[in-house]
């Protein structure tokens, strides 16, 4: 930006600043009385209206909690440790400066997950990476208060300064209930028993952040921008409220917490998330009467927006989610490898994913610039919409009440928060089956005869293997946990089953789940099934439509032969149609063709085609369709259909 006076550029007094009016006048000329709204202003899921242009912002600045490069992390994920470890130390040795330790049970391990039940095996999955060089955090599971004190008790006996370690020990019990369905006490006795974690913890030297509020379960389960936002409040609130009942400070159990939030495909709203987040839990911490500090956020990208189906697209997804959370200020950054949801993602994988953040940081030098969205009036405006949409909805479940519960954990066990939740997940349902919100490579543009991409070849831990919350068998675990453990086991002996704290799960899901079901479908038949399409007329007419049928079939897994046309001299042939149907071995036909056509020759053919055994389909939605579904015509396929429940009845009509 040329940042010298007016005075110093006369050449710009020959270009006057147009005003808003004027843009709008030149813009309605373009639209020739299209509706202004319906075109060229959106709506996000939380009904936030994002404007085609914006004027320059002046909002409050969302500094990042420490200055310089985010952190790189990679997951250390494999369930066993020796290859866990080989896998961890390329990634440290490639360019990540942080690891993310999934053990198994943790939701986000995705079936896999570290298997380590006592310390000399974390020792072993860790060796040779240097903790007093990284900065190591654990990803919130089940069991997290043990394996919090194991790595605890590894750094014990690896006789590192607690003090001059980066660590996050990912305590979350909300976010597992969230995400598992229970607790194994009341919350009075899980708050106390944080609290001691948290407190030994501080004991021994060490500095947290212990607590990490995590919302990939609430995003994972369909969640809006503003839900997402709303219950990382309310939770960090839960949090502060239970350390304070057992004797922290505010400020002790504010230091104590971290945040984890999702990166999402849609860049504007995904960098306004996380600048609405910081300047929210600013607002919480002046609300408590405490000096705000940046809060600490880790990003990772969305596991919703994966896909199994060409799943080389998940690299694009990954690479504008990167940006974003860069760009929106994660302090710490996880890009999930573009096999992810194919299965333990291999060394080529990792490398893409953590090459994908390099690329960002050295070459394009995305974090030289504090808060780069600052004054920007979309970003700015985004961001107000958020805090108080994310506000709104944080103070919704702080409403929320039951007999001993108040807030999230309340708005979880009377059902509350499943649904919303399952409001938001049948709204983006919609959106996506009838392609309103495409998916490419899967709802738009799919590759049937893609390969295979390879993933490692190793099993998901058999839920036997992984220990319930609560369980308390190390074998080795070091003084610091054995002191806490012992204690913790006679106290929880004294705890009758029925006090088990249980609610309904939030669920995990991708948004190409249904169409990904379709393909499946399809690829489980000795041979692929077929929709033939019929073209009418010239190819310059028929071309459109049948590339849109075409298009729509193969999202389901079909094959759609058609041909070069069978309208040689102007007028369809319908003996070579009807030939070149039956020859295609399918059972169901769809017209392809122009308006014109449907009315001259839509009823002929598909009277023919009847008669030949097809159910008869048309692309498009003819004004008058009465005489074509007299003729035979049974279904319509269009723009703004709904393409999983069409997809569903073509199977059917192909597996008959």
């Amino acid at each position: 930006m040329n940042t010298a006076a007016p005075s110093e550029l006369p050449y710009l007094d020959a270009f006057p600043a147009p005003s808003r009016e004027a843009w709008r006048a030149a813009v309605d000329k373009v639209l020739k009385g299209a509706d202004f709204e319906e075109k060229l202003v959106g709506r996000s899921a939380d009904g936030i209206r994002i404007e085609p242009l914006y004027a320059a912002g002046t909002g409050e600045r969302a500094f990042r909690a420490e200055a310089g490069r985010w952190h790189v992390a990679a997951r250390l994920d494999h369930p066993q440790a020796e290859e866990a470890q080989a896998l961890a130390i390329a990634d440290l040795e490639g360019g990540a400066d942080m690891l993310t330790l999934a053990f198994a049970g943790a939701r986000a391990a995705r079936g896999y997950g570290l298997v380590a039940d006592d310390v000399a095996t974390l020792d072993r999955a860790l060796d040779g990476v240097m903790l007093d060089l990284i900065r190591l955090r654990l990803d919130p599971a089940p069991q997290g208060r043990v394996n919090a004190l194991m790595l605890a008790a590894l750094i014990e006996k690896r006789g590192h300064a607690p003090a001059e370690l980066s660590l996050e020990f990912g305590l979350d019990p909300i976010g597992v209930l969230a995400s598992h369905g229970s607790f194994p006490a009341p919350w009075p006795e899980i708050g106390r028993r944080l609290a001691s974690v948290i407190a030994a913890l501080k004991q021994r030297g060490f500095k947290g952040p212990f607590i990490t509020v995590d919302t990939r379960p609430w995003h994972e389960a369909g969640a809006s921008e503003a839900q997402e936002l709303g219950a990382a409040l309310a939770t960090a609130v839960a949090y502060l409220r239970a350390l304070e009942a057992r004797g922290l400070t505010l400020a002790e159990a504010r230091d104590a917490i971290a945040f984890t939030l999702v990166a999402d495909t849609d860049e504007f709203l995904t960098v306004a998330k996380l600048r609405a987040a910081r300047l929210l839990w600013n607002r919480v911490q002046q609300a408590c009467g405490l000096a705000p500090k940046p809060a600490t956020i880790h990003a990772e990208t969305a596991w919703r927006a994966l896909t199994r189906r060409d799943p080389w697209v998940n690299l694009l997804r990954g690479t504008i989610a990167a940006f974003s959370a860069g760009v929106g200020g994660a302090d710490s950054l996880g890009v999930l490898p573009f096999t992810a949801a194919l299965g333990l993602p291999d060394a080529f994988a990792r490398r893409v994913a953590r090459n994908t953040q390099l690329i960002l940081l050295e070459e394009s030098n995305l974090w030289r610039v504090a808060d780069p969205a600052a004054g920007a009036g979309g970003f700015e405006a985004l961001t107000q919409a958020l805090c108080e949409e994310g506000w709104s909805r944080f103070q919704d479940l702080e409403r929320e009440r039951t007999d001993d519960l108040q807030g999230v954990l309340a708005g979880l066990a009377n059902g509350h928060v499943q649904q919303g939740l399952a409001r938001e997940r049948a709204a983006a349902a919609r959106a996506i089956a009838t392609r309103r919100s495409p998916i490419t490579g899967t709802s738009e543009f799919p590759n049937i005869r893609e390969n295979a991409v390879p993933v490692l070849d190793v099993a998901p831990v058999a839920k036997s293997s992984v220990r319930p919350q609560g369980s308390m068998t190390e074998r080795n675990p070091g003084e610091i946990v054995r002191s806490l453990l012992d204690g913790a086991k006679r106290a929880e002996a004294l705890i009758p089953p029925s006090h088990v704290q249980a609610v309904d799960a939030l669920p995990s899901y991708r948004l190409a789940e249904p169409f990904e079901a379709l393909r499946d479908k399809a690829d489980a038949l000795p041979q692929r099934p077929a929709v033939f399409l019929a073209t009418l007329g010239s190819i310059a007419a028929f071309t459109a439509r049948a590339g849109f049928a075409r298009n729509l079939f193969e999202a389901g897994g079909f094959a759609a032969p058609s041909g070069d046309g069978f309208a040689p001299d102007g007028a369809t042939d319908l003996d070579a149609l009807v030939g070149a149907f039956r020859d295609s071995g399918a059972r169901l036909a769809c017209l392809c063709g122009s308006d014109d056509a449907y009315a001259e020759e839509g009823a002929a053919a598909a009277e023919a085609l009847a008669r030949a055994g097809a159910t008869v389909w048309l692309a498009g939605r003819p004004a008058e369709s009465e005489a074509l579904n007299k003729a035979g015509v049974s279904s319509f396929i269009f723009v703004g259909c709904d393409v999983v429940e069409t997809l569903e009845r073509a199977h059917a009509i192909a597996n008959a």
